[in-house]
């Protein structure tokens, strides 16, 4: 599966604006350290039509070593970040989720109908 790079998103806006691709790498890099610096500071980032960058703090809970049984410990709490798709995005990747599945359905079934036919070839 193929992945999305910062690099990639630079080129892609550089090509669409003219923009020289030094001055989109600087305000796509001051965007995402404002998005640090804020969650850092316990404040929720919402992009409208994106989702929505919640910080929140896990519970303390216990753990054990698998090489060490009957040892536990316990994990403390930390910071981590939530994120919760926006309505557009949520739309467009279950738009993907179906494609994907009726395709799944469609390889599945010929594969069940190629798997059938051999049986009764044979």
């Amino acid at each position: 599966m193929a992945k999305l790079t910062k690099r990639d998103i630079v080129v892609a806006i550089s090509n669409q604006t003219g923009m020289v691709q030094h001055d989109v790498f600087q305000v796509v890099q001051r965007t995402l350290d404002h998005i640090t610096n804020s969650l850092a500071n316990n404040v929720a980032v919402e992009l409208r039509n994106f989702g929505v960058f919640q910080p929140r703090l896990t519970k303390p809970r216990v753990g054990r070593n698998p090489n060490q049984p009957g040892s536990s410990f316990v994990i403390p709490p930390r910071a981590t970040v939530k994120f919760k798709a926006g309505k557009v995005m949520r739309q467009r990747v279950e738009k993907l989720s179906r494609e994907l599945k009726e395709a799944s359905s469609k390889e599945g079934y010929s594969a069940d109908r190629a798997e059938r036919d051999a049986q009764l070839n044979s």
